[in-house]
């Protein structure tokens, strides 16, 4: 078991400060990026380099994001406490624990069975309760619906019309868009049930979002 040591706080403090010189300026965001152990989430050998502001790779073809991707998309959430926040793709789980340290109930789908029971072993471990689903993130939760947010960690071709029908009237969505090496980052705010209004950020590079294919062991 590894273990937070004053040396990966340290760390996390630099790292913060990097945040902030990129232009991150969600003081919440920074918060919970500041208290949360990222080496915790990645393999033994990649621990040494944790808080780089780089992405890492975390098993099934998958990567951990880069902190500053993290940010960036928790930031778009414009999050104050208490939302209902969809997340496709929970990955290594970091991110889902970047947005329950913002005081958000996350229900989080991934379609890596691996990735899925070793995230869900992890966040119980670090004392986090979200509702963590194997499954097809293109579907969504409708059962659970409707969400104030949702974010999508993977590349997607398309927007998936189940997770905007998902999406309160008022609620956002914050998606890379687009296929190949960059993605655009967009952000969606639902305006009616048939009306949305497009913000367009940055260039940012995700791995695919899975679709049409068979859950992956």
């Amino acid at each position: 078991m590894l273990h937070d040591t004053y040396r990966h706080k340290g760390m996390r403090k630099k790292l913060v400060a990097q945040l902030v010189e990129k232009g991150i300026e969600d003081q919440r965001v920074l918060e919970a990026i500041n208290s949360i152990p990222r080496h915790l989430f990645m393999d033994n050998a990649f621990v040494n380099f944790a808080y780089k502001d780089q992405a890492f790779p975390i098993g099934a073809d998958q990567t951990i994001s880069q902190p500053y991707t993290v940010a960036y998309q928790s930031q778009l959430l414009a999050l104050k406490g208490n939302e209902k926040v969809l997340e496709i793709g929970t990955g290594s789980g970091y991110q889902a624990s970047v947005l329950l340290e913002m005081g958000v109930k996350v229900f989080s789908i991934e379609r890596h069975r691996s990735l899925h029971l070793r995230a869900k072993k992890q966040l119980e471990g670090l004392g986090y309760k979200p509702k963590l689903f194997f499954g097809d993130g293109y579907k969504g939760l409708p059962t659970f619906a409707p969400f104030d947010r949702v974010i999508i960690t993977a590349a997607a071709p398309y927007i998936p019309e189940d997770l905007k029908q998902q999406l309160k009237v008022g609620g956002m969505m914050v998606i890379p868009l687009g296929e190949g090496q960059s993605q655009q980052m967009q952000r969606l705010v639902k305006v009616s049930e048939t009306e949305f209004k497009k913000e367009v950020y940055g260039d940012f590079s995700f791995v695919p979002m899975l679709e049409d294919k068979s859950y992956r062991s």
